[in-house]
């Protein structure tokens, strides 16, 4: 059985629920079975600060993932797999869905799917990279129905 918690770390209101729907869509696409992670929102302050103090760059971002199986084998525990946490900054979120005209979903969706396949080792370092990443990326958002 997957495991994953979502938090918001602000005040500002989001589609939990929708977020929940979107993840185990994600996880039923990829027939992920007994992992366990962690989606955390936050604000703009905060992601920058995480910015800032593991990437070395210190602006804002729309989101970052924390993998811990990053490079190694996958980390088996009795639980399952540990794949790590990703961070969704809001007020990013929310710029970004007005800037690229898609629903405030859409982008939601986009951001999840695209920590989730970094936690699962999916990287976009080299063009060869962000094809493969973001093919997959649309073709879970395509098949929940969150077409751009």
């Amino acid at each position: 059985m997957n495991n994953f918690e979502i938090f918001n770390e602000t005040n500002e209101k989001i589609d939990l629920d929708e977020e929940k729907k979107i993840i185990e869509f994600a996880l039923k696409h990829e027939n992920l079975k007994n992992v366990n992670f962690n989606v955390i929102f936050v604000d703009s302050e905060k992601i920058r600060q995480i910015n800032r103090d593991y990437r070395k760059i210190d602006r804002e971002t729309d989101v970052i993932s924390f993998a811990l199986e990053d490079g190694e084998a996958n980390i088996d525990f009795e639980f399952g797999r540990l794949l790590g946490d990703i961070y969704i900054c809001i007020p990013k979120m929310k710029a970004q869905a007005k800037e690229y005209g898609h629903s405030l979903t859409r982008e939601m969706g986009f951001l999840t799917v695209h920590g989730l396949l970094h936690l699962l080792g999916y990287d976009h370092m080299t063009k060869e990279e962000e094809k493969i990443m973001f093919q997959k990326q649309e073709e879970i958002l395509d098949a929940y129905g969150l077409k751009r």
